[in-house]
């Protein structure tokens, strides 16, 4: 027997005992995982449109009723108690922590925000948390506090020596100094976001109403959002997690996940949750889980929105995103024993933790968008229809998810394919970074601060039109970095569709797969975003 007939017999034989059978494993692990995440974004869009129903009814109830005045007359009688106490001292103690690392475009948009909120001078306490190492940026943040001190507002700036715990480790130490321990409530503000004069007017007396309520959680709104391609998908992708995931946690299970940002926690209960621990990269997630765990409540105010500004680089997305993907994979690892142990919660709320939150959101939901549509489709159709896939789980079920993640921002449905098709790029990163959290390899606790170019509504007009003209021009650079993962995906992909549209084609895959692999090109030849600035 010539040697090609028997290499061709060796890989018949090995096609149809090992190639076909574990890719039709694959095709249902997949199409499980598929249902599982559809499932559960069917389940979150029914609450949202039974919590939309029920708000109509009573609007409308009230207005029968006249109840309209009522309930203003007590949002007026509880305005009128925090204004007295600005002569009574019957307000609470506010601290307000700024954190930040080098952040040489945006520290002056988030003090200046913080210490213009309407609150009285004397119950306020803003605390700067600077762990910048570029001794200029520091300079320039310890002249800003020391400008707005001089106007006498109440502000502390703190540096430390070291970068101990990152973020977490800073607002532990800060919590430490003697006038911190004197605050009944922390809110929090990352370097790049700017409440509103009344943000703590309309968080604190929530928690002054129910002392069982632990954290108020507040909306984020980008001021960049119109900046770039990649600016108005990461939008598209925050405001389902704000609309949906944020509001069905508060309102079923009391519990979501903390921010990291733009929310108000209860000085006790932050204490008896165990404080800021560094083990993971996601501090705020691990911060509000175990506060859950003791039996605190979280309420989320959807209506309460904080401006602050998104990576316009592919390059600090993809950080960002390796940290947000990885960090919660590896703190499931670490408080799945805690979360069993647990005797103050109930059954069904450590189970919408441990299936819902943690696994199928933040393990299922990166796993099967890669392994699906970036590996399992491209090897089916290379072995010519020998494998079952079926068209449900390959195209209706995907469809039915985008359109409940489309529906939150209407603005951008025309981008809707290329959202599609640069998620499933992302899913490469996310899904390498999930594997990471879960095996807690190497990178698991890397932490690289998210570049921010200080793009704002705070900022000057001529200032945000030269930096708005800059972003144009850097998107506009024909210099710009190769990202190599995505061209071997795109490489792949590419040779995937050729194959079908030779061979095969008559499922007509070859249509996604010249689009993915499109998508992919563009990505790695850097034309998503902005490129990173000098």
């Amino acid at each position: 027997m010539p040697p090609s007939s028997v290499m061709r017999a060796a890989w018949q034989a090995v096609r149809w005992s090992v190639v076909v059978p574990t890719l039709q494993l694959a095709v249902y692990v997949c199409a499980a995982m598929s249902l599982m995440l559809f499932l559960e974004r069917l389940y979150m869009a029914a609450v949202i449109t039974g919590l939309w129903l029920r708000r109509r009814r009573r609007k409308q109830r009230s207005r029968r009723r006249r109840l309209a005045d009522e309930q203003q007359r007590m949002m007026l009688d509880d305005d009128d108690d925090l204004e007295a106490g600005d002569d009574d001292h019957c307000c609470p103690m506010v601290l307000v922590q700024i954190p930040m690392f080098n952040e040489g475009q945006v520290y002056r948009l988030s003090i200046g925000a913080a210490c213009g909120m309407s609150w009285p001078s004397d119950r306020l306490v803003i605390q700067v948390l600077d762990d910048s190492t570029n001794p200029a940026i520091r300079e320039l943040v310890e002249v800003e506090c020391a400008r707005w001190a001089g106007k006498g507002v109440r502000i502390r700036y703190e540096n430390r020596s070291n970068r101990n715990g990152y973020k977490a480790g800073a607002m532990r130490e800060g919590l430490k100094k003697h006038y911190a321990r004197e605050c009944e409530f922390v809110a929090i503000f990352d370097a790049d976001f700017q409440p509103d004069s009344d943000f703590l007017r309309r968080t604190v007396p929530l928690l002054r109403r129910d002392p069982g309520v632990a954290l108020v959680q507040a909306r984020w709104r980008y001021v960049n959002a119109d900046d770039c391609i990649l600016t108005r998908i990461q939008e598209m992708s925050l405001n389902y997690h704000f609309a949906v995931e944020q509001e069905v946690g508060s309102a079923c299970h009391a519990f979501f996940g903390f921010n990291g940002t733009a929310g108000v926690w209860r000085a006790a209960a932050l204490a008896d949750a165990g404080g800021w621990k560094e083990r993971t990269t996601v501090e705020d997630m691990d911060l509000a889980v175990r506060a859950s765990l003791r039996g605190w409540r979280f309420v989320y105010v959807g209506d309460l929105v904080v401006r602050n500004e998104l990576p316009s680089t592919f390059k600090a997305y993809r950080y960002q995103q390796h940290r947000w993907s990885c960090g919660p994979a590896n703190l499931f690892r670490k408080v799945l024993p805690e979360i069993l142990r647990s005797d103050q919660v109930s059954l069904g709320k450590k189970l919408h933790l441990l299936y819902a939150f943690f696994f199928v959101r933040k393990v299922v939901a990166h796993l099967v968008t890669f392994l699906f549509y970036c590996v399992v489709i491209p090897a089916c159709v290379l072995v010519q229809g020998d494998v079952r896939l079926p068209k449900y789980v390959a195209m209706y079920v995907p469809a039915l998810i985008t359109l409940l993640n489309a529906a939150c921002t209407p603005r951008s449905c025309h981008l809707l394919i290329f959202w599609i098709l640069f998620e499933n790029v992302m899913s490469m990163h996310r899904s390498k970074a999930a594997v990471i959290g879960l095996l807690e390899a190497s990178r698991a606790n890397e932490w690289v601060v998210t570049d921010k170019l200080g793009s704002g509504k705070a900022a000057p007009v001529v200032a945000r039109k030269k930096k708005q003209q800059v972003l144009r021009s850097r998107c506009c650079s024909t210099r710009r970095e190769m990202h190599v993962l995505e061209l071997a995906m795109g490489a792949c992909l590419l040779y995937c569709a050729v194959y079908d549209i030779v061979f095969f084609g008559h499922d007509h895959y070859y249509l996604y797969l010249l689009l993915q692999s499109a998508a992919a090109f563009i990505v790695g030849f850097g034309y998503v975003g902005a490129t990173a600035p000098s």
